[in-house]
């Protein structure tokens, strides 16, 4: 089921799905962004979008782009695996 907000843009984080090694992914993170602390970047199942909410909070950044940024950062950690 898609959701959308009141213009009608998708939100893409409630479409996103965590998958892959996220010890990985957040140490790919921490280096790309050294202002990311463990803590910033703590995945607990069930509590997704608190982690997408504090990437936005630490990176100065939307939502999309945050989300954008996870898939491009998964993308790269399994093309090295």
């Amino acid at each position: 089921m898609e959701t959308k907000n009141k213009v009608g843009e998708r939100k893409s984080s409630e479409l996103f799905k965590f998958s892959g090694d996220w010890d990985k992914q957040s140490k790919a993170l921490k280096a790309k962004f050294p202002k990311l602390t463990s803590e910033d970047v703590k995945f607990e199942s069930g509590k997704e979008l608190d982690l997408i909410k504090r990437l936005e909070n630490k990176l100065d950044k939307d939502r999309n782009e945050v989300v954008g940024i996870l898939k491009s950062n998964y993308a790269t950690v399994t093309k090295a695996i």
